[in-house]
């Protein structure tokens, strides 16, 4: 692998860690907010009303925690990756090179441009990352549709 190929992977991560960052935080704010919400909502009102005010705001505060969790799950499946390693069949980690586009093994970020230069950053457990994982130069796979032929793996 040329040390161009380990930078660009080392670009898409740090693209992968800021988007994974930024849902971190946001799930974190809203869980606060809501969790103020909750704290604040006023007694002043009928029982009931202010029941129903405080069990919305719990359960936002919930929603948002279980987001923030499974934001932390990414995190540490992404912190995991051997960006450096050489591969020669498609894996977590890997770059996938094929006529359909460039394909970043890590996490579902979706599209990312580095350098003027589309990737797609995708899980191994999507479908498109399911097809691709296993596969080496040459190999083509079809999904929806169309076929994938993987011209090169970094």
């Amino acid at each position: 692998m040329t040390n161009a190929h380990q930078q660009t992977k080392a670009g898409l991560l740090a693209l992968c860690q800021t988007y994974i960052q930024k849902r971190i935080d946001t799930a974190r704010q809203a869980m606060e907010s809501a969790q103020e919400a909750a704290n604040s909502e006023s007694k002043s009102s009928a029982g009931d009303k202010y029941e129903t005010g405080r069990a919305m705001a719990q359960n936002e505060r919930d929603r948002n925690a279980q987001l923030l969790a499974e934001a932390k799950k990414v995190d540490g499946e992404l912190k995991q990756l051997a960006i450096e390693k050489t591969y020669e069949t498609v894996l977590p980690g890997s770059l996938a090179v094929t006529n359909q586009g460039l394909f970043f093994i890590s996490i579902g970020a979706g599209r990312l441009t580095l350098d003027g230069v589309d990737y797609f950053a995708v899980s191994a457990a999507s479908p498109i990352g399911t097809a691709l994982t296993g596969r080496k130069a040459n190999d083509t796979v079809t999904f929806n549709k169309l076929d994938y032929t993987v011209l090169d793996v970094y």
